[in-house]
């Protein structure tokens, strides 16, 4: 007897991150696979939200009338150009389930963002990865990419898992290239993080052009992952159609107690940017000096490179696990002989550091 079947783009989605392989000899002590920030929620945060259980039997409804006044606040934007959402994942789907039908085109660079691709396959539409320049996103190629069946142009700035960023000059010379019609969506999950300057903020050039929106989060800097809470910022009328397709109580009551609270500590946060950029040049200093290729990273985390077959990314992934530190691998073939380390605590990474070291020395 028949069953139903899906859409056909939905058997091409694919996992876009593997597995934590074996379980050595104990389980990880020490988190360094998944971009959440090791410091945590602001104390405030974490009062508001155990504040807020009380009323969790009721949903929260119109939580953007809650909310974006206080994102908008604290950014000095526009409330009425913004929505929230379950997290900016939830709210880059929206946008591709409401701009994309079937045959249309996604562009992404290659090595971008692995997850991308199936945002294109969910609604039927194609997703054209365009080839990058170790790991940087070639904007010449993504303009020589566009074709009448483009409808999105994505972008994370800074990249996810590269680390690596577009300045503000780069990306204006891409929107400039792009028909009117084309959507270009900056995932800038990870801004908060930048210290280059040369980079320019995403939500500027969305304040100058109809035709981009940018994507944030509070999951990296704010330390509320578990929270599950993003925004999106762009035209009105494109934040709109974003707002349509979502569900009817996108936001749980104690998530959105603790985003608002956290936008009233802007201290935590820049605690977190000074510990996190300390950290990263430590880090990436320690790791280069055993010679292996540390991509220049403006974020909380490294992609480090071990082109050694002997000495494998799969293999220094498994020695840390049996060592209790857990980091990221991916199912794309171009980070085979690569690991995502996110900055830890200094004794997490000095740890990890460590048996990076001990496993090149041939060590147990």
């Amino acid at each position: 007897m028949p069953t139903p079947t899906p859409r056909p783009g939905v058997d091409r989605i694919k996992a876009h991150m593997l597995g934590a392989g074996p379980s050595g000899e104990r389980p990880p002590a020490i988190l360094l696979h998944s971009n959440e920030s090791v410091y945590g929620a602001s104390p405030h945060a974490l009062a508001a939200t155990r504040a807020a259980v009380t009323g969790i039997e009721r949903y929260l409804e119109m939580p953007d009338r809650l909310m974006t006044p206080a994102i908008a606040e604290c950014h000095g934007l526009d409330a009425a150009c913004i929505t929230v959402g379950h997290g900016s994942d939830d709210l880059l789907a929206r946008a591709a389930r409401a701009f994309l039908s079937p045959g249309d085109e996604l562009i992404r660079s290659a090595n971008g963002y692995l997850k991308v691709p199936n945002y294109a396959h969910a609604n039927d539409a194609e997703a054209v990865s365009v080839p990058d320049d170790d790991f940087v996103p070639s904007v010449d190629r993504m303009i020589a990419s566009v074709t009448e069946r483009t409808r999105i142009v994505y972008l994370a700035n800074p990249e996810n898992p590269a680390g690596t960023y577009l300045s503000g000059a780069e990306i204006r010379r891409l929107h400039a290239a792009l028909p009117e019609n084309v959507l270009l969506i900056l995932d800038c999950a990870y801004e908060e993080y930048v210290t280059a300057e040369d980079y320019e903020p995403g939500h500027v050039l969305v304040a100058e052009a109809k035709n981009v929106i940018v994507t944030r989060t509070f999951s990296k800097i704010y330390g509320l992952a578990g929270a599950r809470v993003g925004w999106v910022y762009g035209n009105p009328d494109i934040i709109d159609s974003i707002r349509r397709v979502g569900v009817t109580f996108p936001l749980a009551t104690p998530s959105a107690a603790a985003v608002l609270a956290a936008l009233e500590d802007p201290r935590h946060v820049a605690m977190v940017r000074r510990q996190n950029q300390r950290e990263r040049e430590a880090l990436t200093a320690r790791l280069s000096a055993m010679d292996l290729h540390v991509v220049p990273s403006q974020t909380n985390f490294l992609l480090v490179r071990f082109p050694d077959p002997s000495r494998s990314a799969a293999a220094v992934h498994d020695h840390l696990r049996a060592r209790g530190i857990l980091v990221r691998r991916f199912a794309s073939p171009a980070y085979a002989d690569c690991i995502r380390i996110t900055l830890g605590f200094p004794h997490e990474n000095a740890a990890c550091a460590d048996g990076i070291d001990t496993f090149l020395n041939g060590g147990a």
